[in-house]
């Protein structure tokens, strides 16, 4: 979220374009209706269903699931076309005149460098020309017919209305109006704020839907604006934690990489992440990723970590592919991963093709599940009446069921779409035997580091030599932990602007990432999260909620990464002179000897519009992208790709191409996706305000208010298929079947697509087999095992299904465990569901040697 919550009211135009805030964030979109009332401002939804968020809409647009960079390509047409950009900003803060290499190319919906074998991009041709010093070249004429401005012209021009229109199915005249609206904020005194969530990343193009946004947002001039900027609505905190701390495969903390199996040394590994800048005396913030990735190893390994053995380099782990969610149940299905720790995660409801799942989670020798609830994935072996090939008898997964506490009987903070760190307090105590995951972590950790002290190990290392300095090691406080993320000095640290002060005294907190050393004399958890706890005490427990600009800055409410900024890239909101764009949207602006505002300026701080320094400092090339020479793995600019399940069968736009040609699709997993012929509808999947993922159909008063499994089906749909409203119906697909309630109703209606008829259903994703609801089916078991190319995220958004109110014979799972492997490790024995008895809950609690 480039903006806050509280900002969006600040905007003109809203766009929500992926995303259900009404109903999925119904306390944040207070802010889109203040906007309304008090700001006039207009609010546009494009969505497959009208929505909640759609009933207040100034405009409503239908749009068939997965077409929505063809819908935005079409946006960005209109704006070059009608001249509706914010040219000085264009020109100044992005990489519209950069000239791109003369070997770059795209053609049939694929750009240069494709390898059909591996399936991925060569992008070595999607570079800038660049001069003898290595900067790039730029035309500030914007003439060169190689600049990206003029190659996003190009690429954009096949996305005329009509050819949109036919794609998504969105009527002629209502599509006009959203280009009309979203072109009214080309000019520095309005702005466009967008709103998107899960609906927009569970693609197999997911990433490149933001993508097309961001280019949007660009040459509008609406980044770094308040009232501008992309925003994504966060379903929970910690979903933002977990990328903030790196919890993903490839991850470390402060979005910081792990190294790959090439990287043998920290010197190559370091000097592939730290970009030089493709501009004279350009910042490159980057630049600084010794000292985030140094300081983060002090911090782990503590006196272990030297300059005599790298820093510890050496104790991480090298990947030589992507070990994300959809890979590692893959392996484990083909038996290559026997073990699995389950934390705060029901995959068998939130992962695509249950059946899959159930397969995978079945052929492990042991199951550790980490949860304040019962979880489907902890009692997985079980069958609802739905067919399973894996029977009870069959599994010999070992299941341990650690119950955990829930936020509101722990300290801590949690993380929520504005960036902001709020500190929270514990409200009450867990109940029974239950635990927080901390100190779970913690004494798993002391009793494996002491087994590897008795016995040794192939590489005991990393795990010998972790620092651990709490005070009760078993139990580490939060506030150990959140000092211990924002950073601490290891030694003086001197100001290098005045010789023989000290900048941070050894032993005392740091305040700002701008303190990290590379040479060890610094650590620092989470750059990112530096200056959350310092000298002055914990910032995230900050309560004042005073406003000085009335732009719902609010400095003294939390903390914001980084550095309290609540806005990113307010650089930009001041023209290249360093004065505010429009006055009424004050940020920050230059005084003639330095920044100045009640936001944090997203710049250095004495860099002056005449240093040559761009506002972008994220970026080697010192501006914003139009063109992501290197970031993207299926292409530089945006593309529409089909859904891999497509009712057309076909891509209007190419026939070469009709899918995401880099999407991760796995080679077991190509035979589970369904035709247009048996499954003619598409389906997308959704949120209800009346429930919480899947925890509070746990609850006695949520479950009766949505208590079952329904569908909606639109009216005409209905009709053609002799469906009435509130009768039972099987909702089919290539992976298998699911039980609903059918809900005719007229939000939902037929689409105009390609010369054809298209009809779409939407289906809730909260009900399981545990919980106070009505024991019932998993959404997700009809979802195809695949995801999109940059974050392997599902496509759970848009894939093919049938509706038949026959309901005497599910179909059963046509994906079979261990399909396509040679061997079946267990043939058959028992289930062993374990819990107080097993030997890892005597491990934490101490009760046993092993």
């Amino acid at each position: 979220m480039t903006n806050t919550w509280m900002d969006i009211k600040n905007a003109n135009v809203i766009l929500v374009m992926g995303g259900n805030a009404a109903e999925a964030h119904p306390v944040g979109f207070k802010w889109v209706i203040e906007a309304k009332a008090n700001n006039k401002a207009k609010l546009i939804v494009v969505d497959p269903r009208f929505n909640r968020t759609a009933s207040v809409a100034d405009f409503y647009a239908p749009i068939r699931a997965g077409t929505d960079i063809a819908f935005l390509s079409g946006v960005i047409r209109y704006l070059l076309e009608h001249d509706a950009i914010q040219h000085e900003y264009v020109k100044a803060y992005t990489n519209a005149g950069f000239i791109v290499r003369e070997d770059f190319g795209f053609d049939e919906g694929l750009f240069t460098g494709y390898d059909e074998k591996t399936h991925q991009y060569d992008k070595s041709t999607w570079q800038y020309e660049t001069d003898a010093r290595g900067f790039a070249k730029v035309d500030e004429t914007l003439q060169h017919p190689r600049c990206v401005l003029n190659l996003l012209k190009q690429h954009v021009s096949r996305y005329t209305v009509d050819t949109v229109c036919d794609i998504t199915g969105t009527p002629k005249d209502l599509y006009l109006k959203v280009c009309e609206a979203i072109a009214s904020t080309a000019v520095p005194n309005r702005t466009l704020t967008s709103l998107y969530a899960l609906g927009w990343t569970q693609h197999s193009i997911g990433s490149q839907n933001i993508r097309t946004l961001a280019i949007l947002q660009l040459l509008l001039g609406n980044i770094g604006m308040p009232g501008g900027g992309v925003n994504a609505l966060r379903g929970h905190s910690n979903i933002q934690g977990l990328t903030d701390l790196g919890l993903l495969s490839e991850l470390l903390p402060g979005y910081l990489n792990l190294a790959r199996d090439e990287e043998a040394t920290r010197a190559a590994y370091l000097e592939k992440r730290t970009p030089k800048p493709l501009r004279p005396g350009q910042v490159n913030f980057w630049s600084n990723y010794p000292k985030f990735h140094t300081s983060l190893m002090k911090a782990w390994y503590g006196q272990a970590a030297t300059p005599d053995n790298d820093f510890g380099y050496d104790w991480l782990p090298k990947i030589d592919q992507l070990y994300d969610g959809l890979r590692v149940f893959d392996l484990m299905e083909q038996g290559r991963m026997t073990g699995y720790f389950c934390q705060g995660f029901n995959p068998l409801a939130s992962f695509p093709n249950k059946g899959k799942i159930v397969s995978a989670l079945s052929r492990l020798k042991f199951l550790v599940v980490m949860d304040p609830l019962a979880t489907e994935t902890s009692e997985f072996w079980q069958d609802h009446g739905e067919y399973n090939d894996v029977k009870p008898e069959d599994i010999q997964t070992e299941v341990f069921r650690l119950p955990t506490t829930c936020f509101a009987e722990e300290e801590g903070a949690l993380v929520n779409s504005s960036r902001w760190l709020q500190w929270h307090w514990k409200g009450a105590e867990p109940p029974g035997e239950c635990r927080t995951d901390i100190d779970i972590m913690a004494e798993l950790f002391l009793k494996m580091r002491e087994l590897y002290r008795q016995a040794g190990g192939a590489f005991p290392d990393p795990i010998l030599n972790l620092h651990w300095p709490y005070r009760i090691p078993e139990a580490p406080a939060a506030n150990e932990l959140a000092k211990e993320y924002n950073g601490y000095a290891l030694a003086d640290i001197p100001d290098p602007k005045e010789p023989g002060r000290v900048l941070v005294k050894a032993g005392k907190q740091l305040s700002s990432f701008a303190q990290l050393r590379d040479d060890g004399s610094t650590a620092c958890g989470t750059w990112i999260f530096c200056g959350s706890w310092t000298e002055d005490g914990n910032q995230m427990a900050r309560r004042d909620p005073s406003d000085p600009t009335g732009l719902g800055i609010a400095p003294g409410w939390a903390w914001a990464w980084p550095l309290n900024r609540r806005i990113l890239y307010n650089r930009a909101s001041c023209d290249p002179s360093g004065k505010p764009w429009d006055e009424k949207r004050k940020l920050i602006e230059w005084d003639g000897s330095k920044w100045t505002g009640l936001d944090v300026p997203d710049f250095k701080a004495d860099a002056g519009p005449d240093s040559g320094v761009s506002p972008f400092i994220m970026t080697d090339e010192g501006v914003a992208r139009l063109f992501a020479r290197h970031l993207m793995a299926e292409g530089p600019f945006p593309e529409h790709y089909e859904p891999f399940e497509s009712p057309l069968g076909a891509n209007p736009l190419h026939a070469k191409v009709i899918s995401n040609p880099a999407a991760r699709v796995f080679a077991n997993d190509k035979a589970m996706l369904g035709d247009r012929e048996e499954f003619p509808y598409v389906a997308t999947t959704y949120r209800l305000t009346e429930h919480f993922h899947f925890w509070t159909k746990h609850s006695r008063i949520n479950a009766p208010l949505q208590p079952e499994q329904f569908v909606e089906i639109g009216e005409e749909l209905a009709r053609e298929l002799g469906i009435a409203n509130g009768e039972k119906v099987a909702v089919r697909s290539k992976r298998g079947a699911i039980k609903a309630v059918a809900l005719v109703t007229k939000r939902i209606k037929a689409l105009k697509v390609a010369g054809q008829t298209v009809h779409q259903i939407g289906i809730p994703i909260h009900w399981g087999f545990t919980g106070a609801t009505r024991k019932g089916y998993i959404a997700n078991t009809l979802t195809p095992f695949l995801g999109d190319a940059n974050t392997q995220t599902p496509e759970f958004k848009a894939f093919l299904v049938n509706v038949e109110k026959d309901l005497s014979e599910l179909m059963p799972h046509t994906h079979k465990p261990g399909e396509g492997h040679e061997e079946r490790r267990r043939p058959n024995g028992t289930t062993r569901a374990t819990e107080k008895t097993s030997w890892l809950v005597r491990i934490l609690k101490g009760r046993t040697e092993v």
